[in-house]
């Protein structure tokens, strides 16, 4: 019942960062004047988000591909005004695309170790299973950094984030050690992306 309980409040957490609802709470600095990109940064990177993915699904560079694209992006980006305050939590820097490429990188590595980690679990009784539920705390401060945080942490086998409030994550593990404190688990199961994240989100 409670871990339902926590996946639900999770789920509610990730809802509310995509709707933009209750934006301030916890967080008001991210509210304060020039605590935030522009609302034209907004905009650009809704755009160029848009016309990415478009040319990248269309795969030609034809002039009327391209023109129709330019349509979508701005009728998408108009329909989603009152969503794109989760935008502010990207950081606009020369490093940036290159945090985003190591965080990706990591992401990978992450994933594969976990992968062979939950495999070898399954396929070697002996191995322990410990299952616990830790609390590791973000130096984050934006919606969308917290939020591709504890999702990084749920698509990595082993781990999963049933719980986000303020700069806390709830994290099951599938093997935690005993008498772990939040700092040790912090760096256990944040720290690696959150270092990379740090590089383009806020």
């Amino acid at each position: 019942m409670q871990a339902t309980a926590r996946s639900v409040a999770y789920r509610r957490f990730v809802l509310k960062m995509m709707t933009g609802t209750d934006s301030g709470r916890g967080d008001p600095g991210l509210n304060a004047p020039g605590a935030t990109p522009g609302t034209w940064q907004r905009y650009v990177l809704a755009f160029a988000g848009c016309m990415v993915l478009w040319l990248l699904l269309t795969g030609t560079l034809a002039g009327a591909e391209v023109i129709a694209g330019l349509v979508v992006a701005c009728g998408v980006v108009l329909v989603s005004t009152p969503h794109l305050r989760l935008l502010d939590g990207v950081i606009l820097s020369p490093g940036a695309p290159l945090s985003l490429v190591r965080y990706l990188g990591a992401f990978v590595v992450a994933l594969v170790d976990a992968n062979i980690d939950v495999a070898r679990r399954v396929l070697s009784p002996a191995l322990p299973i410990r299952p616990g539920v830790v609390e590791v705390r973000t130096d984050l401060e934006s919606d969308l950094g917290r939020l591709i945080l504890a999702n990084s942490i749920t698509l990595t086998p082993g781990t999963l984030s049933v719980d986000v409030e303020d700069d806390r994550i709830l994290v099951h593990w599938i093997d935690c050690p005993p008498e772990l404190d939040q700092e040790a688990a912090t760096r256990a199961i944040a720290a690696h992306f959150e270092r990379h994240l740090r590089g383009f989100l806020r």
